[in-house]
C-alpha cells in the first residue's frame, strides 16, 4: 500500500479533536470528526455545513474525496451531499462536510463525532480533443438504466 505525504494544519476550533485517522488496517478512508461547538441538531430534511477543524495541503497530482460514513447513513439516514466532495491540491481552506438528514428523526451531531471520511487519490488530467464523431460502441447513447436492473 502506497503512502503520500499530506500536510495537515489544525485550526483553533479543532483543538482537542483527533486528526483524520484510519480506523482499520486496510481502510481506504480516514475518518473526519465534527468541530462543532456543543452540538448541532439536524432535523429531517435539513442539511448543514459541518467544520472539521483542519486544513490540508495535497501534493500536485492528488485530490481528496469527502465521502459518507456507511454506518451513519444506515443507522440514522445522515449522508454527505455533493458526494464525493472533491478537495483540489491547491485548496487551503478548512475541510468541511455537507451533511444531510434523510432519516425520519432529528440527529444530534456532537463535537468529535466521526461524520465522514477522506480518501486521498491520484488524479489524471484529461487532454480533451474535439472530434466530429465519437467511435461507436454496442451501448451507444443508452444511459439512465438502459442496461436493466436484473442480472
Amino acid at each position: 500500500m502506497s503512502q503520500v505525504r499530506v500536510a495537515l494544519q489544525r485550526l483553533p476550533h479543532g483543538e482537542g479533536l483527533p486528526q483524520p485517522q484510519y480506523m482499520s488496517e486496510h481502510a481506504a478512508g480516514a475518518d473526519l470528526c465534527a468541530a462543532v461547538g456543543e452540538q448541532l441538531t439536524l432535523l429531517p430534511g435539513a442539511r448543514a455545513l459541518v467544520p472539521t477543524g483542519f486544513s490540508i495541503a495535497l501534493p500536485p497530482g492528488y485530490e481528496a474525496q469527502i465521502r459518507p460514513r456507511s454506518g451513519l447513513a444506515v443507522r440514522s439516514g445522515v449522508t454527505c451531499l455533493n458526494s464525493p466532495g472533491t478537495i483540489d491540491a491547491d485548496y487551503r481552506g478548512e475541510l468541511a462536510v455537507v451533511l444531510a438528514n434523510f432519516g425520519s428523526e432529528p440527529v444530534v451531531i456532537r463535537r468529535g463525532d466521526r461524520i465522514a471520511q477522506i480518501v486521498v487519490a491520484p488524479v489524471s488530467r484529461a487532454a480533451f480533443e474535439l472530434v466530429g464523431e465519437l467511435p461507436p460502441t454496442s451501448r451507444g447513447n443508452g444511459g439512465f438504466g438502459s442496461t436493466g436492473v436484473s442480472a
